[in-house]
C-alpha cells in the first residue's frame, strides 16, 4: 500500500520498521520532523524504544555510542552543523565498530548561517570511516534505511543514509512502505560479539599502544595502524556485502538492483551527467530533451559515496566521451570532491573519457532547468576543451 508523505517521514518509517531500540534526537532543521515522528510513533507503542532527548548532537551521537556497545539497534539524524558538532564522535563510533544508522538531511554550512540545502555537510564527514549512501527519492530514503541496518550489523561499520533537505526531507510524494513480518525476516534481530555484559566485565577501547603486543588471553592483539588497517579492508570489502544486501532486498520487496550507481538512458550514452542526490531525477527531464534532438546522453547518480564503488564507476564511464559532474559541494581550494574521486577511478583506464566539473546550488541557490539544458549542451558540442578547474553555474556576480 502506498501512501504519501514527507521524506522525513520515509525515513522514520523505515527506522520503525528495523526496530529501532534506541534514539537519541537533538532538533536541527531540517532533519527536526524525522525525530519528532519517531517520538510519535515511541508515544503510541507503534516502536518498543527508548526515546531519548539530549541537548546537543555531540550528546546524541554519544547516546548511540553507550547504546550500541550496550546491544542495542541505535539510531539518530541530524544536519549541517549538527552534523559537524557530531564530528569527534563519528571518528569514536566507527573506531569502536559500532554499527549505528544516522540520517543525514544534508544542509548548507554556516557561516553565514543558512537553513536550505546542499551536500556540504554530509560530504566534509566523508573521509571519517562512516558508510555514505544517498538516496533519490522518498521510496529510496525507507528502502536504504533498513539496507542500512542490516547493511552496519552485517560490517560493523556505521552507515549514513542521506537525502537532500526540503527537496526530499519535506515535499510529499508516494512510497510504499514494506510489511513488517518481511522486513523482519530480512533484517535480523540486533546481535553483537562484543557488548557491556556486568557478568562478563571487559574494557573498551582503552588506550591503543603503537605496536602490538599480548592481551590478557595471550593473544597478540593489533596495534594503532593494524585496527585502522582492517577498518579500510572492512570498509571495501562492504561494496560486496551491500551488493549482497541489495539483491536480498529485491528478491523480497521488489526494488533495488543498482546498489553503487543508478544510471538512466546510459546504454548508448557518449555523453553522461553523473551527480548524487534528488538532482539525478532532475536531469532526467534535461536529458530526456536532448534526446529528443538526437544527443546520446544520459544521467548516473551514485548510490554509495563511500567506500567509493571504484570498479562500478570504471564500467559504467569507461569508454564514454565525455562526463560532466554536477556537485552541490566542493573540496575548499581544491574542486568537487566527487568529480576528484571519478577521475581517481578513471586514472588508469584505457578509454578515459575526458571529464569536466560544475558546482551549483549551494545554500540552496535555485537550479533551473534551463540552466542544466544550456550547460550539458555546451558540454556535449565542446567535450575537448573540457577544464580541470570547476565551473559555477548560478552565480549572480
Amino acid at each position: 500500500m502506498h501512501i504519501i508523505d514527507s521524506g522525513n517521514v520515509a525515513a522514520a518509517t523505515g527506522v520503525k520498521l528495523s526496530r529501532a531500540q534506541v534514539i537519541a534526537a537533538y532538533p536541527i532543521t531540517p532533519q527536526t520532523p524525522l525525530t519528532e515522528k519517531l517520538s510519535e510513533f515511541v508515544e503510541s507503542e507503534e516502536l518498543d524504544a527508548q526515546y531519548i532527548p539530549v541537548e546537543s548532537e555531540h550528546s546524541a551521537m554519544g547516546v548511540c555510542i553507550a547504546a550500541s556497545t550496550a546491544g542495542t539497534r541505535a539510531f539518530t539524524a541530524t544536519s549541517a552543523n549538527g552534523l559537524l558538532y557530531m564530528n569527534e564522535q563519528l571518528h569514536w563510533a566507527v573506531g569502536a565498530r559500532l554499527p549505528i544508522v544516522m540520517c543525514v538531511a544534508n544542509r548548507g554550512i554556516g557561516a553565514p548561517w543558512t537553513v536550505w540545502n546542499d551536500q556540504q555537510d554530509s560530504i566534509a564527514q566523508r573521509d571519517v570511516g562512516w558508510i555514505q549512501i544517498y538516496a533519490n527519492d522518498h521510496q529510496q530514503i525507507i528502502d536504504s534505511v533498513i539496507k542500512a541496518f542490516r547493511l552496519a550489523q552485517a560490517v560493523s561499520i556505521p552507515v549514513m543514509v542521506c537525502y537532500d533537505g526540503y527537496l526530499l526531507s519535506h515535499t510529499y510524494m508516494p512510497f510504499e512502505p514494506p510489511e513488517q513480518e518481511k522486513v523482519d525476516n530480512f533484517l535480523p534481530p540486533f546481535a553483537t560479539k562484543h557488548f557491556l555484559d556486568p557478568e562478563n566485565p571487559g574494557n573498551f577501547n582503552p588506550v591503543t599502544l603503537p605496536d602490538i603486543r599480548p592481551g590478557v588471553d595471550g593473544k597478540i592483539m593489533p596495534g594503532y595502524i593494524e585496527i585502522r588497517h582492517n577498518l579500510q579492508m572492512d570498509l571495501l570489502a562492504a561494496l560486496d556485502v551491500y551488493e549482497e544486501i541489495d539483491t536480498d532486498y529485491k528478491k523480497e520487496f521488489g526494488r533495488g538492483g543498482h546498489p553503487f550507481v543508478e544510471e538512466y538512458k546510459c546504454d548508448d550514452a557518449d555523453f553522461v551527467a553523473v551527480c548524487i542526490g534528488s538532482l539525478s531525477y532532475h536531469l532526467r527531464d534535461v536529458i530526456d530533451s536532448m534526446r529528443e534532438k538526437n544527443v546520446k546522453i544520459g544521467v548516473m547518480g551514485v548510490q554509495i559515496y563511500r567506500p567509493f564503488p571504484n570498479e562500478a564507476i570504471t564500467r559504467a564511464l569507461s569508454g564514454r566521451k565525455h562526463v560532466i559532474v554536477f556537485e552541490k559541494a566542493l573540496s575548499y581550494g581544491n574542486q568537487g570532491a566527487l568529480y576528484a574521486d571519478i577521475k581517481s577511478a578513471l586514472y588508469s583506464c584505457e578509454k578515459r573519457p575526458t571529464i569536466q566539473n560544475f558546482i551549483l546550488g549551494l545554500g540552496g541557490r535555485e537550479i533551473k532547468t534551463g540552466q542544466l539544458l544550456e550547460v550539458l549542451t555546451e558540454a556535449c558540442n565542446s567535450p575537448g576543451t573540457a577544464e580541470d578547474t570547476p565551473r559555477w553555474i548560478g552565480l549572480k556576480l
